[in-house]
């Protein structure tokens, strides 16, 4: 017999689109009437487009690839969020090594 590995299709990946602001609407979702505000059309209000050919999603599509983007986003800044680590000679000074008097931090200065 044949040992043939599983792997994930691409059939069942759902595919991530870049989405833009609406130039219309400046992905407000809504553009001044002349009594009160309307939806925006070019984008089906919801002030995104498709990059490029600038199409309309579904509203089902478009909750998928807004939710993708803001996990994106969020990924981003707990990126952020995150103390930059230091390196080279400065680590001396933040880490405690427990080497000095009465086990404080040694530097060696």
């Amino acid at each position: 017999m044949q040992n043939v590995k599983k792997r994930l299709q691409d059939g069942f990946k759902q595919p991530r689109q870049d989405l833009v602001l609406c130039s219309v609407c400046k992905g407000r979702a809504v553009v001044k009437g002349v009594f009160y505000e309307l939806v925006c059309t070019d984008c089906n209000g919801s002030g995104w487009v498709i990059e490029g050919s600038r199409l309309v999603l579904p509203l089902e599509e478009l909750v998928t690839q807004l939710s993708f983007k803001l996990q994106q986003a969020q990924k981003q800044i707990e990126a952020l969020k995150r103390p930059a680590k230091a390196v080279g000679p400065q680590r001396q000074y933040q880490v405690s090594n427990r080497l000095g008097a009465g086990a404080t931090n040694y530097t060696g200065d």
